[in-house]
């Protein structure tokens, strides 16, 4: 019994890895639930198989032709996609799978007959997130199963080295300073003593989010596992 295989990915934010094109090519369809960030990787997906995709947040100009949401059919299964699950539409009867992007960070659960799925990221690293996509498989009898994808090693409890508990809104004030005066992300992470990562999500979140100032940027990040904690003697 032929099984149909189709790469769910999201957040690429201008990076197409080769482990992605690599599995995206023993597929036969691509979604990708927005946040290419440029038009070249979505005209690279293009060539690899069929894509069916939505505009995220960080898609402008070229992707204005790009629908806020889809609903497509694929091999008997009912998709629907959008980039930010707070956007849904209210009536999703009939729907078998929710695809959507966003937080970055995989989510797979099912509610009310319906699967919902979030791919994670698969562009650059968020600093300690791990790097993934899935591969839905729908067999000919209608049967069909979600595959995580592992695409990195998984950092999510990894500090990050030279951030102390209470000190990361300074640490953020202190980067866009530098990085207001020109400096280049690598100069700013050895200056501080942190992971360049670190600097270039502090510098992401300031470019994305016109306006935002250090607590803004703390309260988007991911916080819960970052600093350092003190060694227990």
């Amino acid at each position: 019994m032929k099984t149909h295989k189709i790469a769910v990915l999201s957040d690429t934010h201008g990076l197409l890895r080769p482990e992605v094109i690599e599995c995206a090519q023993s597929c036969e369809g691509i979604l990708h639930a927005g946040d290419f960030d440029n038009q070249k990787v979505f005209g690279a997906l293009q060539q690899i198989a069929p894509l069916y995709a939505v505009r995220g947040n960080n898609d402008r100009g070229w992707a204005a032709k790009l629908g806020e949401d889809l609903e497509i059919t694929l091999f008997g299964l009912r998709i629907y996609m959008v980039h930010n699950r707070k956007h849904l539409k209210k009536d999703l009867s009939g729907i078998h799978l929710v695809v959507y992007g966003h937080s970055h960070k995989y989510e797979e659960r099912r509610d009310g007959g319906i699967c919902y799925l979030n791919p994670g990221s698969c562009g650059p690293r968020r600093f300690r997130l791990p790097v993934t996509m899935a591969v839905l498989e729908v067999e000919e009898s209608g049967v069909w199963q979600i595959k995580k994808i592992n695409l990195a090693e998984d950092t999510e409890n990894r500090p990050v080295r030279g951030i102390a508990e209470g000190s990361l809104k300074s640490t953020v004030e202190i980067i866009l300073r530098e990085m207001r005066a020109g400096r280049k992300v690598d100069w700013i992470a050895e200056k501080l003593g942190v992971e360049c990562a670190f600097v270039e999500q502090v510098c992401r979140i300031y470019v994305t989010h016109p306006g935002v100032d250090a607590q803004g940027i703390v309260d988007k990040m991911e916080v819960s596992a970052l600093f350092e904690r003190p060694k227990e003697f």
